[in-house]
């Protein structure tokens, strides 16, 4: 039975080989190079936006193995509408009486510091957590992170999707009440475990990424006064702030020739999820003399995706104008070794 809603504390190489998803013996011979503990975060949020707050809040500590030391959860009063009750289940009545991101932000970085962040699409609750710590002019205490996703990915794991359902069912982990912030956090500690197990038994890499501070973006929301609830403006469409990118220097050479070099000036286009920070993702590009294009059109010089099997809208142009398509890990490849543009 999940614990009431109070903050409270309790002490792409070659392919893997198939393993029973109950086996979770950790190996005798465990990498070196491994962190020393973790830190499996879940939290629910008013929205996707960047001005989107969160609401609850949930931290699994493990040790360097994956074995539970303790969990917390907390509620998180968010100074505004809470957003999908109809998935996070938390009304504004429920949240009135909660602590502030402010007043929780010690005890929830006691619980961050020196591990390593874990979650399912990390990206999303470190900046989700980044931006919380930026508000109250603070910094996360949080150096990496690990998505289960991209490790699902590095150990080549028969699942029909990225979905946390998923990877519990591989792993045959109850999940008890979904959206719930600890209960997530418990199912992803569960399938964290043996994952990691599988990845140290074969020596594989782990897909750890490095957290930026938000220090920048910190001094922009307060000079805003906080974001929708003093006023701005609310979206639900994306949690990634846009940004407006300088114009390519470059002339569009056309289409990418798979096998071949990318070349400054071709249009990018990405679908999907990325394991590397999408923006990160693109500004490396941009910084290589490529286009990042918002859409697909028949211009378009190559896509990449994670899922090329997602019926997205970019995916399905693509396919409709022959566009050529890799996923993220040989984009990055490519990525150093681009061809100057030719001589005009």
């Amino acid at each position: 039975m999940l614990e009431d809603q109070t903050a409270r504390t309790e002490g792409m190489s070659e392919r893997i080989p198939a393993q029973p998803a109950a086996d979770a013996r950790p190996p005798l011979d465990w990498p070196s190079g491994y962190p020393d503990g973790y830190a499996v975060v879940d939290v629910e949020t008013t929205g996707l936006a960047r001005d989107d707050r969160i609401v609850s809040a949930a931290v699994y500590r493990l040790d360097a193995r994956g074995e539970v030391e303790d969990h917390w959860y907390t509620l998180v009063n968010p100074q505004r509408d809470p957003g999908p009750t109809w998935i996070h289940g938390l009304t504004a009545e429920a949240l009135a009486e909660a602590p502030l991101f402010a007043q929780i932000a010690d005890e929830f970085a006691a619980r961050l510091a020196g591990r390593v962040l874990v979650a399912h699409n990390a990206i999303f609750d470190w900046s989700m957590i980044a931006r919380e710590y930026a508000r109250a002019r603070r910094e996360a205490p949080v150096r990496q992170r690990l998505c289960t996703i991209a490790l699902s990915k590095e150990l080549s794991l028969p699942l029909p999707n990225h979905k946390l359902e998923s990877l519990a069912a591989h792993y045959g982990v109850v999940q008890q009440r979904a959206h719930h912030a600890l209960d997530d956090a418990r199912v992803l500690a569960e399938v964290f475990r043996p994952s990691l197990h599988l990845a140290a038994r074969h020596q594989v890499r782990l897909p750890l990424l490095a957290c930026k501070p938000l220090s920048e973006w910190s001094e922009s929301v307060v000079r805003r006064g906080g974001g929708p609830a003093a006023g701005g403006h609310r979206s639900y469409g994306s949690w990634r702030p846009s940004r407006k990118r300088p114009a390519c220097p470059y002339p569009n050479p056309g289409r990418y020739e798979p096998g071949g070099r990318l070349v400054q000036g071709m249009r990018v286009a990405i679908s999907g999820d990325t394991s590397v920070d999408r923006e990160l993702l693109e500004d490396r590009a941009i910084e290589a003399g490529l286009h990042i294009a918002t859409s697909v059109s028949r211009l378009t010089s190559l896509l990449v995706t994670n899922d090329p099997d997602a019926a997205t809208s970019k995916l399905v142009k693509a396919r409709s104008f022959g566009t050529p398509v890799i996923d993220e890990a040989a984009f990055t490849q490519l990525l150093q070794d681009v061809a100057p543009a030719p001589a005009s």
